[in-house]
Parts: structure tokens; C-alpha cells; sequence
């Protein structure tokens, strides 16, 4: 795990206050593109211009038994062991994992003994010391060695109580340990598959040769990858990075410094503006429940970067610096009751995001693929059960939007069981195209957690009442003038969580530079962008 020796220095992204003149520039873009696209024809709209993939049918999951509405949690455990079972193998799970749901399912019956073993000895000291009191109360004519019967009888039905006790505790804390370390159930249009190369292409947008047409691109040009396109331009300085940050960190400088915080505005004022999203300016330091509340603590602690005790705790927890701000947005109402007016609660938050990225080492060493501290806007939605899957949609499409306004062509896909991240139970990836690499590369991750989250963090809220029906013996009471019942609030239920990147900054600008870069060096800055670059049109190469 990687550990910062001293203070966190809050990161100081350059920010400057849009006008409404340059949102409402970019939003006229944005409303003439959703008409009419620079990269088809007048008579093509966006719908048409998705290309949808044709799903497999076999529905072979692997044996997967559907979830239906169940929830991954002790009593799904013991109670549907096999179909919990079924989902860690169609993930692909460890051993070690599929062992500790076996483990809880075992012992969840010693619980439950242990549980009528302390309160049998609880009635038991109860039921004496109520004799002792009664036996004391004619201290004449109370017989001593029944007194001190009754009282060896609570005595020793204390100990008793308080030994189940300290045995129930023991158990209960190696079941949650083993919980923690259980990932969510899956859904069950999600495929199955060992990995990303098994995932499923739901569509594609976009013409990869539109750009290149566009920009003037021969048969002989081999386009640059995007720290190339940088360098060229005289504002990629990873080795000054590199001297006083180490590995995986990257500075960039000048108009591509700007072309990077613009990508981020245009999204907050995108998401904020035209979908709804509240802004929110989160730390960038979370303690360890709220990482244990969106599920990155205890399972992936290596990722993270630690901060040491000494230099600062929250709230007596240990401290990180945020993977995402995911962590911080979704903990905002975390052990809350929320009312359910109050739903879907929508947030947007443009942050920096620091990985370890243990598990990474020897991949996409080159450039700002997968670096150790990057810029991402997210976006996260708090509903209910019964809107999570419109919601989980409606949230890719924002992320989905931001792409087509700027004109980069992607594809999205449905990761496979064996792909799919830890906590979700149906995930979207978007991924963008990069002719550099001449690949799609991931640039945003929309999950669907169901309640997995939100009961690790006990945010729940609670239903709205039915409306009272009139011929109901109560409302006819008080019709005739008699006492009306007052009518039960719902109990609470759990949120349902979902998030999503929208977008990843840096990502986004690796796809701009690769997709909008000229044969001379020089980059075409996206349209969308120019209202946030002072109405500049192109990046040109520097003189010499």
C-alpha cells in the first residue's frame, strides 16, 4: 500500500468561473449538434447513428440461478447459498472467497444457538435475581441458604450469558469480516465470461474515418499517440514529473494544460445544465468507513494511497486520499433516512483521483492511460428500488452525451461476470475510440450497485404513504365523527446507488488530442471546447 509521509497539499485545480456567455455558446453547440452533426449528414440524428449490436441470445450463464429480488447479505447467504454460489463462480471468484460464503452460511445456525443460549441465561438471572429481591423483601422469615442459592443461580447464569456473549461477538465479527469480502449478485442479463474479452458490445457511435476525412488525414499519415501529439506541441513535461513524483505522474503545461481543465468545465456545465446534476465540491480526504461504505476498504486497500496517522486521521479513522469521487458523493447522506420526494438525488463533482494501481505494474506505462493521480467528473444517483434500472440508464446516457458532443466515436459495452467490478451488478463501460492505438479504450465505468452500497453505508429512505382509502373501517369512524387511527409511516428501505465517470478527464483528453490531431502537428480543438479556450480554434505547433 502506498503511503504519504507527510500532509496531503490539496490539489488546486485552475479554475475559472465560466460566463454565461461561454455556457450558453457551448449549450448552443450542444443543441445544434443534437440536430445535426458535424460528422453525418443533416438527415441523421443520434439515434440513428448508434449502431446496435446484436445481443446473444443463449443465455448461457453458466448456471448462474437469477438473483430475482434478493440482496447479498447474511440472510440471502444462508437462505439461497446455492444461487450465491452460483454468482462467485460466474465471477470467477477465489477460492478463498467462495469458502468464506460457506463459512457464513455454517455458521449463521451457531449464531442463532448461541444467540438462544445468552438469552436463556439472561431469563435464567433474571428469574433469580427477581427471587432474591422477593426472598429479601421478609428478610424474617427468608432462609439464607435460599438466598444464597438463588443468588449462585444468577451469578452463574451471568457468566454464562456473558461467555455466549463474548462467543457470539467472536463469530459475528469473523462473519462480517468474510462479508466484507464477498462481492455484490449479479443481474441477470449480465453475461458470462472470463474476461474484458468477453464482455458484450450492447452499440457504436461515431465514424472513425469521419475525423480523418475531416482533418485532411492521407494513406501515408500514421497518426501519433497522444503524448506524442503533447511533446509536439511543447506541453507534455513527464520527465520533470517523473524527477520530483516518481512513476506514473504527468505535467502538463501551456494550452494543453487549458485544453484539459476546458474538457472538465464543459462537462460540469453539461451535466449541471442540460441533466440536472447538483455540483459538488467534495475533499479529496475520506476516512476508512466511508471507503468501507462504497466497498473499496477492506478488499482493495493496496490501491490506495494511505496518509499517515501522524500526520492526520478522520475522526480518529485512518485516511486516504479518494480513488474517485464516487467515495465522497455517495457518503453524503450516508447513515441517513432520506424521504422519498426527495429521490433521485443527482451529483456531479470534478476532482482529482489518486490509485496505487497496484496490480498494474507493466501496463500502459506510456503517457496518460494509467497514471497515479488523474482528473475525473463523476456522477452518482441515489433512488429507489423501483427506478434503479431507468436510473442506471439515464446515467450512461449523460456520459454517452458528453462523448457525442464532442464527435469522438465509441462503443458500449456490458461487462461479463468475470469483468465486472466488485460492488456492481450490471455495468456499462464506454469506450472511446484512439487512433493513436488504433483501439477502444475504457473512458467511463456506469454501475448499478443496488442496495450493495447503500447498506454497507445505511442510507436508506422512506416510502411515501399510501393514500388513505375511504371505505376503510378507520376513515368511516371518523366520518361519523368517531376516532381515527393515525396511519403508520412506511419503515424504511435502502437506496439504491449508481455512478459513473462523466468523463474521465485526462482519458478524454488522450482521445481528443489522438482523434483531432492535424498532419501538421497542430490539434483542431473540438467545438464544444472553444467557448472555454477564449474562442481559439486550433493548438498550432510552437516556433522554434
Amino acid at each position: 500500500m502506498a503511503s504519504l509521509a507527510g500532509c496531503f497539499t490539496k490539489h488546486a485545480a485552475a479554475w475559472t468561473t465560466t460566463s454565461r456567455t461561454t455556457t450558453r455558446a457551448a449549450a448552443a453547440v450542444i443543441r445544434q449538434q443534437s440536430g445535426q452533426s458535424m460528422l453525418f449528414s443533416s438527415t441523421t440524428t443520434d439515434e440513428e447513428t448508434t449502431q446496435p449490436t446484436v445481443k446473444n441470445n443463449n443465455n448461457n450463464n453458466n448456471n448462474r440461478i437469477s438473483r430475482q429480488d434478493f440482496s447479498m447479505d447474511v440472510k440471502t447467504i444462508v437462505g439461497q447459498t446455492d444461487m450465491v454460489l452460483s454468482h462467485l463462480k460466474s465471477r470467477r471468484a477465489s477460492d478463498e472467497t467462495i469458502e468464506a460464503a460457506n463459512t457464513i452460511a455454517s455458521l449463521q445456525s451457531k449464531r442463532v444457538a448461541l444467540i438462544q443460549e445468552r438469552d436463556d441465561f439472561l431469563n435464567q438471572r433474571k428469574e433469580a435475581s427477581a427471587k432474591v429481591g422477593m426472598l429479601m423483601r421478609n428478610k424474617d422469615e427468608a432462609d439464607p441458604k435460599q438466598v444464597e442459592e438463588q443468588k449462585e443461580i444468577s451469578a452463574k447464569a451471568a457468566e454464562g450469558a456473558e461467555k455466549a456473549e463474548t462467543a457470539l461477538e467472536e463469530i459475528q465479527s469473523t462473519m462480517d469480516t468474510m462479508l466484507a469480502g464477498i462481492p455484490n449478485l449479479l443481474d441477470d442479463n449480465v453475461p458470462d465470461g472470463k474476461d474484458e474479452n468477453e464482455n458484450e458490445e450492447v452499440s457504436k457511435w461515431g465514424d472513425i474515418q469521419a475525423l480523418p476525412t475531416k482533418l485532411g488525414w492521407d494513406s501515408d499519415f500514421e497518426p501519433k499517440w497522444h503524448d506524442d501529439v503533447a511533446s509536439g506541441l511543447g506541453s507534455y513535461q513527464a520527465e520533470a514529473a517523473v524527477q520530483m513524483s516518481g512513476a506514473r505522474f504527468v505535467a502538463l503545461s501551456g494550452q494543453i494544460a487549458r485544453l484539459e481543465r476546458a474538457i472538465a468545465m464543459f462537462f460540469l456545465d453539461l451535466h449541471t445544465t442540460e441533466h440536472g446534476y447538483t455540483e459538488v465540491n467534495v475533499p479529496f480526504i475520506v476516512g476508512s468507513s466511508a471507503l468501507e461504505g462504497t466497498s473499496q476498504l477492506p478488499k482493495f486497500q493496496e490501491d490506495l494511497f494511505a496518509i499517515t496517522p501522524e500526520s492526520h486521521t478522520c475522526n480518529g479513522e485512518n485516511a486516504f486520499l479518494i480513488p474517485t469521487a464516487e467515495v465522497p458523493l455517495t457518503n453524503m447522506h450516508a447513515n441517513s433516512i432520506l424521504e422519498e420526494s426527495q429521490l433521485p438525488i443527482s451529483y456531479v463533482a470534478w476532482t482529482p483521483c489518486f490509485r496505487a494501481e497496484a496490480g498494474s505494474y507493466g501496463r500502459d506505462t506510456k503517457g496518460l492511460i494509467r497514471t497515479h493521480q488523474f482528473q475525473k467528473v463523476e456522477l452518482v444517483k441515489i433512488t429507489s428500488a423501483a427506478n434503479s434500472d431507468q436510473e442506471h440508464e439515464t446515467l450512461t446516457s449523460h456520459a454517452e452525451a458528453c462523448l457525442k458532443a464532442l464527435e469522438l466515436p465509441y462503443r458500449k459495452v456490458r461487462l461479463c461476470s468475470g469483468d465486472i467490478g466488485f460492488a456492481a451488478r450490471q455495468c456499462y463501460d464506454l469506450e472511446v475510440w484512439l487512433p493513436g492505438a488504433q483501439e477502444y479504450r475504457e473512458i467511463s465505468s456506469c454501475s448499478n450497485t443496488g442496495d450493495f452500497q447503500a447498506r454497507r453505508m445505511a442510507l436508506r429512505y422512506r416510502p411515501e404513504a399510501p393514500p388513505e382509502d375511504p371505505n376503510n373501517n378507520d376513515a368511516a369512524a371518523a366520518a361519523k365523527g368517531g376516532k381515527k387511527k393515525k396511519q403508520k409511516k412506511p419503515k424504511p428501505e435502502l437506496c439504491h446507488t449508481i455512478n459513473g465517470s462523466g468523463l474521465a478527464v485526462g482519458r478524454t483528453l488522450v482521445a481528443v488530442l489522438e482523434n483531432y490531431q492535424r498532419p501538421d502537428g497542430s490539434v483542431l480543438i473540438p467545438e464544444v471546447l472553444r467557448p472555454y479556450m477564449g474562442g481559439k480554434e486550433v493548438i498550432e505547433v510552437p516556433s522554434k
